[in-house]
C-alpha cells in the first residue's frame, strides 16, 4: 500500500487539516507567492511522491477563477512529483449551474472545467452535493472516475440536536431541491415536500406546498444546496409564514452568501441558518470532513 497525502488549496486549508486528522495521514505544505506580473507561484513541499495517492482539497467559491487555477497547478505539481494517483477533492464546485448553452456562443462552463482538470492529469474527482440539474450524475460531467458525496445527514444531525424542532417538516424551495429535502426528511424521520408554482391566470401565480403536506403551526426547515443572494430562501420563508408556519429555519450545504444575503433571509422570517464548511462562514457549523475522510479511508483501505 502506497502512502496517502493531503494537499490543501488556499480556499480549504482548515478543511484539509480536519480531513487529515480524521484519516490519520500527513498534510503537505504548499509554498505560495505572486510574481510582480501577477502570475501565481506554487510549490508542494515535498521532494518525491512516487507511488503515493494524493488528495488535493480545494473549494471554488468567492474567488472561483483564482482557486481553479491554483487547483490545476497543484494537480500538475503532484503528478510532476511522481504521484501514482491524484484526486481533486472539490467540496464546492463552481460553475455547475452553467450546465447548458442557454444562448448561442456560450460555453458549457462546468464541462470546460472538467476537461481542464483531466488535461493536467487528475485521476479522480470528489465533490460534495454538487449542483446537478441538467446533468443527473457527476460521472456525466467528468471522463475520469467521479463521486458526489452528500453532507445532508451531517446537517440533519445538527438540526436535530441544536434546533429542537416542534412538529418539524422539511421543505425544498423549488423542485430542484427535492433531492436534498428528501434526504433530510428521511434522516429526521419526518415529512418533506417542495414549493411549486401554480399559474392561476396569465398574470397571477400562486406558490404553494406540493401535495397534502401542511406547515401550519409546525417548525419548517428549508433545505437547499446553495445560498448566494438569499433571495430563493427569503421568498420561500415568506410563503411558509403566510401558510402558518410556526418557525422557519434554513439548512444549506454551500453558503456562498453574497453581501446582504443573511439580512435578506432573516428579514423574511428565517430564525436561524446553518451550512457546512465547504465554504467557510460564521454559519458554517457543520464540517464535511467526516464524509470526505470516510471516502478516503474506504478508497485507500485505511
Amino acid at each position: 500500500m502506497g502512502k496517502v497525502f493531503v494537499v490543501p488549496g488556499s480556499a480549504s486549508e482548515n478543511l484539509a487539516r480536519k480531513i487529515t486528522q480524521e484519516v490519520g495521514v500527513e498534510v503537505l505544505g504548499v509554498e505560495r507567492k505572486v510574481f510582480p506580473d501577477g502570475e501565481t507561484y506554487l510549490r508542494i513541499c515535498a521532494e518525491d511522491l512516487s507511488g503515493a495517492s494524493v488528495y488535493v482539497v480545494q473549494s471554488l467559491a468567492r474567488k472561483p477563477n483564482d482557486y481553479l487555477l491554483e487547483l490545476l497547478l497543484l494537480v500538475e505539481a503532484a503528478k510532476g512529483l511522481g504521484a501514482k494517483k491524484v484526486t481533486a477533492v472539490i467540496p464546492y464546485l463552481a460553475y455547475a449551474r452553467q450546465d447548458s448553452r442557454f444562448k448561442p456562443g456560450e460555453p458549457i462552463s462546468i464541462v470546460a472545467i472538467a476537461r481542464a482538470l483531466e488535461a493536467v492529469g487528475v485521476d479522480e474527482v470528489v465533490t460534495v452535493d454538487m449542483h446537478l440539474h441538467r446533468f443527473h450524475d457527476v460521472s456525466e460531467v467528468f471522463r475520469v472516475p467521479a463521486t458526489n458525496l452528500t453532507s445532508i445527514p451531517l446537517l440533519a444531525k445538527f438540526v436535530k440536536e441544536v434546533w429542537k424542532l416542534e412538529k418539524p417538516v422539511i421543505i425544498g424551495p423549488d423542485e430542484e431541491s427535492e433531492q436534498w429535502a428528501s434526504i433530510m426528511g428521511r434522516e429526521l424521520g419526518t415529512t418533506y415536500s417542495v414549493l411549486e408554482k401554480e399559474r392561476l391566470s396569465a398574470t397571477e401565480v400562486q406558490i404553494k406546498v406540493r401535495g397534502e403536506v401542511s406547515v401550519k403551526d409546525r417548525d419548517v426547515v428549508i433545505v437547499d444546496d446553495i445560498v448566494s443572494t438569499g433571495g430563493t430562501v427569503a421568498e420561500a420563508a415568506k410563503v411558509l409564514k403566510q401558510l402558518g408556519a410556526r418557525r422557519v429555519f434554513a439548512a444549506v450545504v454551500h453558503l456562498v452568501l453574497a453581501p446582504g444575503a443573511i439580512e435578506r433571509m432573516k428579514s423574511a422570517g428565517v430564525v436561524d441558518i446553518v451550512g457546512t464548511d465547504t465554504i467557510e462562514s460564521p454559519y458554517s457549523h457543520v464540517s464535511v470532513a467526516p464524509v470526505i475522510a470516510k471516502y478516503i479511508k474506504e478508497r485507500e483501505g485505511l
